[in-house]
């Protein structure tokens, strides 16, 4: 079965600065990246703010394009398309972005949000595609009373059902949600993601996620891509991941992560300092100047992204240091 979205070395590069008397720079935010995602699969993108995360989100969604690598969709290649071709691709993937306050038109109402995409693209008449919108509110859980209201009369919860709904409106194989729940509440996080895992298994969608917490990451991920300054660090199944993580970066942003269970406070990861900056990258590993199990060559030679017992992980030292 053809995979839903694939990436092969992605890269995207910014240059930045310049001026008379000083050479522009160059930010690779994300530098490399691969990775397969089935239909029904969620493939979970955890990392540091700065990381690269939303940059890869924004390619995989077509909204930039890469400046180097391929993207497919349903294995359909996305660069060196004409642009009815690119159009017609993007219609296969849809994003639910973090802000439910900022992603709805303030001025439309719950009905017009829904029906915006069926009337871009020319689908259906206006009787078909209020049709389309109301059946898509029942599957998000929303009242048919809310289709005539505006999106400032509904909570963080209701508006992210909205946000959904929207991006479901065309049928997309594919769903990039990029902190989708982070700016809600617990209780209606839980909700959303419930929401989302209901949706997957109905629909067979898939799902790239993007989150900085590792423990939404554990309710809703199948597999786990750990990113550091536009790198994978470590690629694992979840399960695998979270109970014997290689890499020290993922280590250490497991650790982080507070839990009640004295079983699962078991990774003691220290990580010191900020993340480099991406116009400046620290030679050879770029964890290397944060990393408590450093040495000469760490700072020399970076590790290639390699497997160890089912993972892919980008250091040279994860045998010694799991063992």
């Amino acid at each position: 079965m053809t995979a839903a979205m694939q990436a092969r070395d992605l890269r995207r590069h910014y240059p930045v600065g310049g001026g008379m008397f000083r050479p522009r720079g160059l930010v690779k935010a994300v530098d490399g990246v691969s990775f397969t995602l089935d239909r029904g699969k969620t493939l979970a993108i955890v990392g540091e703010s700065g990381s690269g995360k939303s940059t890869l989100a924004r390619v995989a969604t077509l909204m930039e394009p890469p400046t180097e690598g391929d993207l497919l969709l349903d294995g359909k290649p996305t660069a060196e398309v004409d642009a009815a071709a690119r159009r017609a691709l993007r219609l296969s993937v849809q994003m639910v972005f973090q802000n439910p306050y900022g992603s709805l038109n303030p001025r439309k109402t719950v009905g017009s949000i829904l029906m915006e995409p069926l009337v871009i693209n020319g689908r259906g008449d206006r009787r078909a595609r209020e049709a389309s919108a109301r059946a898509m509110m029942d599957r998000v859980g929303l009242r048919q009373d809310h289709f005539g209201r505006y999106p400032h009369m509904f909570s963080g919860g209701q508006r992210q059902r909205i946000a959904l709904a929207r991006a479901l409106m065309l049928n997309p194989p594919v769903v990039v949600a990029d902190e989708p729940v982070s700016a809600l509440d617990v209780s209606i996080q839980a909700q959303v993601l419930n929401l989302m895992m209901d949706l997957q298994e109905e629909l067979g969608l898939a799902y790239l996620f993007i989150s900085h917490d590792l423990s939404v990451v554990r309710h809703i991920a199948d597999d786990v891509l750990v990113l550091y300054l536009g790198r994978t660090a470590e690629h694992a199944p979840k399960p695998s991941l979270f109970a014997r993580p290689r890499h020290p970066y993922t280590r250490a942003l497991l650790a982080a992560t507070p839990s009640v269970d004295p079983s699962e406070r078991k990774h003691t990861e220290v990580v010191r300092g900020e993340l480099p900056s991406p116009l400046n990258p620290p030679p050879g590993c770029a964890f290397a100047t944060r990393c408590p199990h450093a040495d000469p060559r760490c700072a020399a030679e970076a590790p290639a992204l390699r497997p160890l017992d089912g993972h892919l992980v980008a250091c040279h030292h994860a045998e010694a240091i799991d063992a």
